[in-house]
């Protein structure tokens, strides 16, 4: 099944963006495509350059890898991409926390495999229904949703919103969450770092991707919004329509 798929990132400033984006819907080494957002964290050395290394680390992996199933490799990938991460931060102090979100996705036939580390996130927004987050946020609001102590609407605005229970490059041993969603053709998924969902509510975003068929025009048209919003922070987006040729 064919996929049409657009890509839209922009910095704070020119020399400022922690985000690294990667977009392929051709074969990388046996996998069918890969997509990925990386958001960097860690000061501006340190968060550009964890979000860099994931980004280029994925890639050389998923090339040499020898097994093509996405449920092997990108879990493995995260793990190699932790411990390479850590040890570049112990060895040079200018690196020191340095860490960074993401959240990845491979398509197989009709499959979706998506795999999340921290807050950025993956979206569906089937033909026919409401736009639903795949990922789950390894945030602290979030587990205070979880628990109970706070409301979802709550969270939006939450002081403590941006405080992150999970990352590549800050853990010990990494957790990496894997979900796998079947697709039908006219489907979109969405792909973006926390600078999106922060300043555009998931209505929005779901009523601009659903009067654009375009996903280059649609993809630069949340990045846009995002900016007049205020646009506080870096913004990444991969918006990819399922079964329309690119």
């Amino acid at each position: 099944m064919s996929k049409s798929f657009a890509v839209s990132d922009v910095g704070r400033h020119r020399r400022m963006n922690q985000d690294s984006v990667f977009a392929s819907d051709g074969p990388v080494g046996l996998l069918p495509d890969l997509y990925l957002v990386a958001d960097g964290m860690g000061g501006h050395k340190g968060g550009e350059y964890a979000s860099s290394y994931t980004r280029d680390r994925l890639i050389e992996i998923c090339r040499g890898a020898s097994d093509p199933d996405p449920d092997a490799v990108i879990p493995y990938a995260f793990s190699m991409i932790n411990a390479g991460l850590r040890a570049i931060a112990a060895s040079d102090f200018r690196y020191s926390g340095m860490g960074t979100t993401a959240v990845c996705a491979v398509v197989v036939e009709d499959r979706l495999h998506v795999y999340n580390v921290g807050d950025s996130r993956l979206y569906i927004l089937p033909r026919e229904g409401g736009l639903r987050q795949v990922t789950t946020d390894h945030s602290l609001v979030e587990e205070m949703v979880r628990a109970g102590s706070i409301t979802r609407e709550q969270a939006v605005h939450h002081p403590r919103k941006n405080v992150i229970t999970r990352a590549i490059g800050s853990e010990e041993r990494l957790r990496v969450d894997s979900f796998t969603e079947i697709l039908q053709e006219g489907d979109w998924f969405l792909l973006c770092s926390d600078g999106l969902t922060n300043m555009v509510e998931e209505a929005e975003i779901e009523s601009i991707v659903r009067t654009h068929e375009d996903p280059a025009e649609a993809a630069g048209l949340l990045l846009d919004r995002a900016n007049e919003k205020g646009g506080l922070d870096n913004i990444s987006v991969i918006l990819v329509c399922f079964g329309r040729e690119s």
